[in-house]
């Protein structure tokens, strides 16, 4: 991504001769660092939280309270967009979807494929931080 923006940068105020391609390519590059990077991020525990209030939680209560944010926030909404991306997606595929500019990207439907495919690793990571709550909430497991 960063040799991709470098180059354009270059082209542009270097030569004066930008190209439609390489900007779209930075955002679909963008897009994609972000869609992965938040299943990545919840696979790592690394989203930001509010804890000035959880600091003072016994580890217990800090397990029941990330258990009621993955029921009650992050897996409905990544139900709700995964499941809406399908048919935005389906129609993308359908139409050959590319972008309207005349030497933009031919392959817009790619970029619109990451939607659903990111949010079931989103969903899937939470489905396993969820998991991991409950057994150490159990008193099964041992945190690493």
């Amino acid at each position: 991504m960063i040799f991709v923006i470098i180059t354009q940068v270059v082209l542009r105020y270097g030569f004066g001769r930008g190209q439609i391609f390489l900007e779209e390519l930075q955002w679909h590059f963008f897009a994609l660092t972000m869609l992965f990077g938040v299943a990545f991020a919840q696979v790592k525990n690394s989203h930001i939280r509010v804890d000035i209030f959880a600091a003072k939680f016994s580890e217990n209560t800090k397990r029941l309270w990330e258990i009621f944010g993955i029921l009650v926030f992050v897996l409905p909404f990544v139900w709700v967009v995964f499941y809406h991306s399908l048919d935005f997606v389906a129609e993308s595929w359908r139409l050959n979807e590319h972008s309207n500019a005349p030497s933009g990207l031919p392959w817009r439907w790619i970029i619109k494929s990451a939607i659903p495919l990111s949010f079931g690793l989103l969903g899937l990571a939470a489905l396993a931080h969820l998991a991991r709550n409950l057994i150490l909430l159990m008193g099964k497991g041992r945190k690493r």
